[in-house]
């Protein structure tokens, strides 16, 4: 479970602290600009690195990754992008640290500082080139160089299934970021994956990965499902090529049959399969962490609060979701002690964040929002 992540000097995030400690669901929420689509974009820095990019250009992916040395906040490349992350594994506490800067006249961001600590006694530490591996705290094992542009968590070799490396960069690889956009959802796969794009764009071979290995989350899948598509009959991953399937939906209501290419699905409907994949991935492989960027987006009024509640009640007892949202129903599905106001006074000042429970709200927090009354 994620305990806290920090950020300082990227984007709108300065000296920005979330604290998670005892909440397997919680909400962010904030006017349009706030900051909360920039947490995850935080995120997918540390996720992308689990998945095995080491390269500096590589996340960069010429503005279309995570990060690019554009974002240091408002051009201030003398102090270091930091990242910080906290997260609660088998009872242990892991906490890795990565340091990023852009020295004059370069071109590409450089590591300055890494490290990752287990109950805060250090498994590697890297200062600039030097990365230095423990087998204690006060015993290092080995010292080595790497390139300064390049990330040691994914470099480092790991010993064994249980080796702590292997533990945490799992779980970062596996952490859901979701802002889909269904038209992109088509159903074809040529491949398998359980590492889910943010746009939602490889949703086949995610449920591909997903059934491949755990066939059993089928069941889980098609639960949830028949809750929110009552007519719904069943859905079929069918093999039209050698590495390709093509996903086809089937309805039946008053004996009558309907088959439906998924790719022309409703997009709030590609959403219910996007939900139903998410649950069944959070309880075969995970506990999974899922920070999904305003899923209410496309669902009707009347499909939104159930659609929250799904997800708040299948992470309550494993894994843990972060969701935004501008919408009421959403909004009402949380409480004060779990719901996050960002704010920001103008585009030149960083991300302010607070709980609902430390702010004083008059009356209907919806309609203290819709006012624009809550200062922070």
């Amino acid at each position: 479970m994620l305990q806290r992540f920090y950020v300082h000097n990227f984007r709108c995030l300065e000296n920005f602290e979330l604290v998670l400690k005892e909440m397997p669901s919680s909400l962010l929420i904030g006017k349009n600009g706030a900051g909360k689509s920039t947490i995850a974009r935080a995120l997918e820095v540390l996720q992308s690195i689990g998945r095995g990019i080491n390269r500096m250009r590589d996340l960069d992916d010429k503005g279309k990754g995570p990060i690019n040395p554009n974002d240091f906040n408002r051009g201030r490349s003398d102090v270091p992008i930091r990242f910080e992350i906290e997260v609660l594994l088998d009872s242990k506490l892991y906490k890795y640290v990565l340091a990023l800067e852009l020295p004059e006249n370069f071109r590409e961001l450089r590591v300055c500082e890494e490290k990752l600590l287990i109950a805060g006694d250090p498994i590697y530490s890297r200062k600039e080139a030097q990365v230095t591996l423990y087998t204690s705290p006060q015993n290092p094992e080995a010292q080595f160089l790497v390139d300064w542009h390049l990330i040691a968590l994914p470099v480092i070799q790991e010993q064994s299934e249980t080796d702590p490396l292997r533990i945490f960069k799992i779980w970062l690889a596996r952490m859901i970021i979701l802002a889909p956009i269904p038209s992109l959802m088509t159903g074809s796969s040529n491949g398998e994956t359980l590492e889910p794009k943010r746009d939602g764009s490889n949703f086949a071979e995610w449920l591909s990965g997903l059934l491949s290995r755990y066939p059993a989350a089928y069941t889980q899948a098609d639960r949830y499902l028949r809750e929110v598509m009552p007519d719904i009959q069943d859905f079929l991953n069918e093999q039209i090529g050698k590495d390709s399937k093509s996903m086809i939906v089937r309805f039946e209501a008053k004996s009558a049959n309907l088959s439906v290419d998924f790719k022309d699905l409703s997009d709030g409907e590609k959403c219910f399969f996007l939900c139903a994949v998410v649950l069944a991935a959070n309880k075969y492989y995970g506990p999974l962490f899922c920070f999904w960027d305003e899923p209410d987006n496309y669902l009707s009024l009347s499909e939104v609060g159930h659609f929250i509640a799904s997800l708040r009640r299948s992470f309550k007892n494993t894994g843990q979701i972060i969701v935004t949202s501008h919408n009421e129903e959403a909004i009402r599905k949380f409480s004060d002690e779990n719901t996050f106001v960002l704010d920001r006074k103008s585009h030149l000042e960083p991300t302010l964040i607070r709980l609902v429970s430390d702010l004083t709200v008059s009356g209907d927090l919806v309609d203290t929002l819709i006012r624009g009354d809550i200062e922070l």
